[in-house]
């Protein structure tokens, strides 16, 4: 029993420790001192080492991507999965590769239970259990790789994936985002979840066109519409507009004063859209809101300038160790023995760290840290990349610029950093004396991290350029409205002219006459006997017309054309029996027809445009389209009064038909042909 009581005791301790650590508060996570010089144990001791004092370890090489003041964020996720989580964030360049055995190398120097997470800027790299069953982990991982964009932060994927893992669907959601999102690199990328300096330089010059080129369009075109419609009410008034006098003579009337409607409503558009842009556009700031603190810039080089105070030569623990602990004796020995102080750093450089990727910038950091003239030599583990920045020495600048291209660049692959280091403390040892201390040109300040992630407003920038470009899109949108409104009308009228050439042709032939005449009256004696009701005005017209236009091409009530009917007789018949149809399909129909082609039909004006070098208008009617532009004069066969054969204008016939040129109604021309055939 006692063996069974101490045996639950135990238990119940590990799994206190284990959940006081998961649950440690990562916000105040001091940082283990880091080693001066290598370690058996190296990277994953010293992650390990960081890891007891708190869940989330964040490297304070990355205080633009992924700030160390947001640990809190990591571990309120990581307690969510309800399972001891383990969480670090490191450079990507220095985490390894997926199979570099980093989260069980950090285990096996942690030795706790738990899920093991690995992040970089780039979002999640890695995930492993080590003595606890968390199913669907892998799966969350796949899910979330595949289903985040490539402009995820660390934060949104690490929330991504403890949401995949806690919605009991990881195997799913993993097959789903495969098939969605495989394939080629980059070809099926889900979309951006952050609006970047180049989006919202899009946003601005989208809202600048909206904003002018779509109220301007809808105006211009408005308008243009609108002096059309008025045009084809009144097309006299446009001749008369500016001049101040009426068509007839005098002064015009004064128009009552009007708001410029069409205007208010497009600078109300114009407001509408810019008002929609600002909430559709309405991010402020590029990534997850993220800021790093003061402390988050520093943190790094304090670590470095600490580590440099006690040891000349510094490796930063977070990486694979570079050198053994020999070649790491060895070259303190070295430097030591040097006739100049030299600082080394061997760090990696991103463009998330304090100084955004610049050598020059970190050496400015560490030397007003340390207060301290050196030859500062930062070396990049991760890119082979080795640069000297020398303050307060007493050594030839160009000696230091013109080392061999090994001591400044190579691969790290091929190029073992130690043996570069020893090379460049044997370079340095052989430096000449200069006559004056060296001191580098202070390098420009490192962009603030705040600034950088704030969006410029929706209403500047390219704004501007928008609205030029928006101005000048309406315009020659319009131009191609008005172009294309055009092209319809010429290619209507051509349609129009085409079907009244064939009803109202200008020189109708005799047979063409005979048969049109015909059916004319034909159809006009259909439509009086079916019609029901029709006013008493109506009627009478429409009878007289149709008794006028018999008389003319029946005159013997034979039921067929008479043979000596006229080509002005049958036109007139033909005239008369068309606007006794009119008359019946619309009783106020007008009473004149086309002076110019009475075979046009039904006069819609009694005012015609006037011809080029005359002012005066003339009163005669006119059908649609001569109205806006006079057709051709009506030409009949036969002879004119000198006898000569030919087509000759229908006024020069003898008949009721030429009284129809000087603007007679209908009702006189029915009384002209009625008292022609002696008919009361």
């Amino acid at each position: 029993m006692f063996a069974t009581v101490a045996a639950l005791l135990t238990a119940g301790t590990v799994l206190l420790t284990a959940g006081a650590a998961h649950a440690a508060p990562a916000q105040a996570q001091p940082q283990v001192p880091a080693p001066t010089g290598p370690t058996a144990q190296g990277q994953f001791a010293y992650l390990a080492a960081q890891l007891r004092r708190g869940p989330v370890y964040i490297s304070d090489e990355l205080p633009r991507a992924v700030p160390r003041s947001t640990a809190p964020f990591f571990a309120a996720q990581a307690r969510r999965l309800h399972v001891p989580t383990y969480v670090v964030v490191l450079p990507f360049a220095t985490s390894g590769s997926l199979d570099s055995g980093l989260l069980a190398g950090i285990h096996d120097h942690l030795g706790r239970k738990g899920l093991y997470v690995a992040l970089s800027e780039m979002g999640l790299s890695d995930v492993q259990a080590f003595g606890v069953s968390v199913p669907g982990a892998q799966d969350a991982k796949t899910a979330t790789m595949y289903e985040m964009p490539m402009d995820a932060t660390p934060r949104e994927a690490f929330r991504h994936f403890a949401d995949v893992l806690l919605s009991g669907q990881a195997p799913q959601r993993a097959d789903q985002a495969r098939a969605r999102y495989g394939g080629a690199y980059n070809s099926h990328e889900p979309p951006a979840l952050h609006t970047t300096q180049t989006d919202r330089e899009d946003q601005s010059f989208l809202t600048g066109v909206a904003v002018v080129g779509v109220p301007l369009t809808a105006l211009l075109i408005t308008k243009y519409a609108g002096a059309r419609r008025r045009s084809r009410r009144d097309p006299s008034a446009v001749d008369t507009v500016g001049s101040g006098a009426k068509p007839g003579g005098g002064a015009a009337p004064a128009r009552p004063r009007q708001w410029p409607l069409l205007e208010l409503g497009a600078l109300a558009l114009a407001a509408l859209l810019a008002f929609t842009a600002s909430r559709v556009f309405d991010d402020t700031t590029t990534g997850d809101g993220s800021m790093p603190t003061a402390a988050d810039m520093r943190a790094r080089v304090d670590r470095v300038a600490e580590g440099l105070r006690h040891d000349p030569l510094y490796v930063d623990p977070e990486i694979v160790p570079p050198l053994d602990a020999a070649q790491h004796a060895a070259l303190r020995e070295r430097i030591g023995g040097l006739p100049v102080p030299v600082l080394i750093a061997a760090v990696p450089m991103s463009t998330a760290d304090e100084s955004q990727g610049d050598e020059d910038l970190l050496a400015k950091h560490l030397h007003d840290r340390l207060r301290r003239d050196a030859l500062f030599v930062l070396a990049n583990p991760a890119s082979g990349r080795i640069e000297i920045v020398n303050y307060g020495i007493h050594v030839d600048a160009s000696y230091l610029y013109d080392r061999p291209r090994d001591l400044s660049s190579a691969d790290p692959a091929t190029a073992p950093l130690g043996s570069r280091l020893d090379r460049l403390l044997t370079y340095l040892s052989k430096a000449p004396r200069a006559a004056r201390p060296g001191q580098p040109y202070d390098p420009p300040p490192a962009p603030d991290p705040v600034a950088q992630q704030k969006l410029p407003g929706l209403f500047a920038g390219d704004f501007r350029a928008g609205l030029f470009v928006g101005g000048l899109a309406a315009v020659l949108l319009f131009g191609l409205v008005v172009a294309v409104w055009a092209l319809v009308r010429w290619l209507g009228r051509g349609r129009a002219r085409a079907v009244a050439a064939a009803a109202a042709p200008v020189e109708p032939r005799r047979a063409w006459l005979r048969r049109t005449a015909w059916a004319e009256v034909d159809a006009l004696t259909a439509e009086l006997e079916s019609v029901t009701e029709l006013p008493e005005e109506a009627r009478r017209r429409a009878w007289e017309c149709l008794d006028a236009a018999a008389l003319l091409a029946d005159g013997d009530s034979d039921g067929r054309i008479d043979g000596d009917a006229t080509p002005a007789g049958l036109a007139c018949a033909i005239v008369l029996a068309r606007a006794g149809r009119a008359t019946v399909r619309e009783p106020s129909a007008a009473a004149y027809v086309c002076h110019r082609n009475p075979l046009h039909g039904t006069a819609v004006e009694q005012r015609s445009k006037p011809p080029a070098g005359r002012r005066k208008v003339p009163i005669r009617p006119v059908c649609a389209a001569c109205r806006e532009k006079p057709g051709e004069v009506l030409r009949l066969y036969g002879a004119d009064a000198s006898g000569r054969l030919g087509h000759h204008p229908y006024p020069l016939h003898p008949g009721p038909l030429a009284a129809l040129a000087n603007g007679s109604d209908i009702d006189q021309l029915t009384r002209q042909v009625r008292e022609s055939f002696g008919v009361n």
